[in-house]
């Protein structure tokens, strides 16, 4: 039954699909969610030059050096494509405030906007192709993880965005490369050998989780470039019943249809989630209800005697341990850190994740008040939907409810691409004024009219900054 699979051949399905995708094939969702994705990407990218994985990416890209091909986002410095890819898409993610897909798991604008807009100025390519090749990339990232059944995945410990963003880098180096359906077979069966990422990070708060979108971005270029040399790669990388992406990591759990159900119709793309919060995207709902329940009863921290957070069982392996201020990215993926930070300040973005903060005496008291039950309702939709519940029992004794059916900035509550621009605007602050601001905004807004897609970053490199 396993090697039937192979004959259906839906790695080459997803193939030819990308080879052919065309902007005309694209609906207008999916043309919105790629204009909010790509300002998106920059404004995560922006702040991320100012993190230490950041910075620590740049300065090693500058050592190595290479040919010009791709500019550094806000930086001035130009090397080759794959060197800045590995750089961006580490900066993207460099602080848990890019996009991610629910029902996936993963961060899909990381690595393929990373690795797509470096491409794109290298070769000249206008708006449209970029948005084109980020749509397969976007499409093939998301399919990718959803074959594989991206519950099991995460509970064996793997990270999905390093495991399935080369998929999608890769699709959108292709695209724009303008690769055949065989090249393009062969540049996504190389690109499952660069799949890679686990949750060790998780253990210690190390900074290994950011590089993994940028190992994604350079893995997918890489691939692309030695399959257009034609260099092979295993054509049925998903499906193939020996060491083939679904059975490796699928671990029996795999759906090879989900690959390419619905492909060109269906478009998995569309349920793209934008981040209000800088912090795991399994964390946002409950934020969502913590800040309705402070809001409407004007909460103060030493009123709380208890917060109790119902979610799903993976989320309480993901996102729950008895908090301790390790280091920003531990706070990050703590659920009961981000409950009681929103609960105190109001708000969950860079301020409340700063080192200082995460080890305020109050707030680490607070976030011990928190404990979390897993929900029966939540463990039946998660993660096709990201909802959570909140019970705030005060000392007074009170016991206060909130319901969130989806985080703000999910399908179900959508940021508009003027609220994903207020974020560009806020995390870019410190580095753009306001007219370089502006403009790229504007770019993103139309960026299927722009005719150089090189030229946006060009301009970003040349912007008067405020570092």
């Amino acid at each position: 039954m396993e090697r039937l699979a192979e004959m259906s051949a839906p790695t080459r399905e997803l193939a030819a699909f990308v080879s052919r995708l065309s902007w005309a094939d694209l609906p207008e969702e999916v043309h919105e969610v790629l204009r909010k994705g790509f300002l998106d990407a920059l404004g995560c990218g922006l702040y991320g030059t100012l993190t230490p994985s950041g910075r620590i990416l740049a300065g090693h890209a500058r050592e190595r050096g290479g040919a010009e091909e791709a500019t550094l986002w806000g930086e001035g410095w130009r090397g080759p494509a794959e060197s800045v890819a590995l750089c961006l898409g580490t900066q993207i993610h460099a602080f848990e405030l890019d996009d991610y897909h629910s029902g996936a798991k993963l961060h899909p604008g990381a690595p393929v906007f990373a690795a797509a807009v470096p491409l794109a100025e290298r070769l000249g390519a206008d708006g449209r192709a970029l948005m084109t090749a980020a749509a397969a990339g976007y499409e093939t990232a998301i399919r990718a993880s959803l074959a594989a059944g991206a519950v099991g995945v995460r509970r064996r410990g793997f990270h999905l965005t390093g495991l399935c963003g080369p998929f999608g880098a890769a699709a959108a180096a292709c695209r724009l490369l303008g690769m055949g359906p065989e090249e393009t077979a062969n540049a996504l069966g190389l690109a499952g050998s660069q799949a890679g990422g686990t949750w060790a990070f998780q253990c210690d708060g190390s900074e290994t989780k950011r590089l993994h979108a940028g190992r994604a971005a350079q893995g997918g270029l890489l691939a692309a470039a030695l399959a257009r040399r034609g260099y092979t790669g295993p054509t049925g990388v998903f499906e193939f019943w020996d060491g083939g992406f679904l059975s490796a990591y699928g671990g029996g759990e795999g759906d090879p249809a989900r690959l390419t159900g619905g492909l060109g119709s269906r478009w998995e793309t569309a349920g793209v989630s934008f981040k209000p919060y800088c912090c795991c995207g399994s964390t946002h709902s409950t934020i969502d209800a913590v800040l309705s329940l402070r809001e409407a009863h004007g909460l103060r921290p030493e009123e709380v005697e208890e917060i109790e957070i119902f979610n799903h069982s993976v989320v309480k392996q993901q996102c729950s341990w008895p908090y301790e201020p390790v280091s920003p990215l531990k706070a990050q993926m703590n659920i009961e850190y981000c409950a009681a930070v929103a609960l105190a300040d109001g708000a969950a973005g860079p301020e409340q994740f700063s080192p200082g903060r995460i080890a305020d005496p109050g707030l680490v008291a607070l976030a011990r008040r928190a404990r979390f039950t897993v929900d029966p309702e939540i463990e039946r939709v998660y993660p096709a939907a990201f909802p959570a519940k909140v019970a705030i029992r005060t000392r007074d004794g009170r016991e206060l409810r909130a319901e969130v059916p989806g985080p703000k900035g999910s399908p179900q509550n959508p940021m508009s691409f003027a609220e994903v621009a207020q974020k560009f605007r806020q995390l870019t602050a410190a580095l753009l004024d306001a007219e370089a601001q502006e403009s790229l905004i504007g770019d993103a807004r139309g960026l299927e009219g722009v005719e150089d897609a090189g030229s946006v970053v060009g301009r970003l490199s040349r912007a008067p900054a405020r570092r």
